[in-house]
């Protein structure tokens, strides 16, 4: 129970851990050139901060930064409207790119980030998610990086919310009830 609602684990800490390190492993078997991870606040900053870790244990050593964007605002349905709430202070020029995100659904928010970055002269932008919802795309995107596939609910935990709420629980979960 929290906040007097019940939330069904869907990917408990123990798979979470281990996709983690299998995740940056396959990111360190690319050929990566001044890499640059890229965490796309607010959702995937556990995230991000797991899989920076993991590859430190994998002897990467990239650069961290982190860029604020939104298509949901306020609400739990995409505006279709990316808006650039916070940029990177780093430049991306001749550098591989790797932007996480929490979760992959309409494809708007990482399409957008892709091709800004792109634009800036990056040599290679690549997609790492924590979670996929393949069946919600609006746009043409891809994950190069694909944690887990994700049934079309609205999920929460591990840097996820509702209205600012269960960001802070260590799975990813359903909430249940009211």
């Amino acid at each position: 129970m929290v906040e007097n609602r019940t939330v069904r684990v869907l990917f408990d800490e123990h798979a979470i851990a281990g996709r983690i390190a299998t995740l940056a492993q396959e990111v360190a078997t690319r050929d990566l050139r001044d890499l640059l991870v890229i965490a796309v606040l607010k959702g995937s900053f556990i995230f991000a901060a797991d899989l920076v870790r993991a590859l430190h244990r994998e002897n990467l050593d990239p650069q961290v930064e982190f860029m604020h964007l939104s298509s949901y605002l306020r609400g739990t349905v995409s505006s279709g409207q990316v808006a650039i709430l916070k940029d990177i202070d780093s430049p991306v020029a001749g550098r591989d790119v790797l932007i996480l995100d929490d979760i992959l659904e309409s494809g708007r928010t990482l399409a957008f980030a892709k091709d800004l970055l792109a634009a800036r002269g990056a040599r290679r932008v690549m997609i790492g998610v924590m979670l996929e919802k393949p069946g919600k795309r609006a746009v043409q995107v891809d994950a190069d990086f694909v944690g887990f596939t994700c049934p079309d609910l609205f999920v929460v935990g591990y840097g996820m919310d509702v209205a600012h709420s269960f960001r802070q629980l260590p799975f990813i979960g359903v909430v249940e009830g009211a």
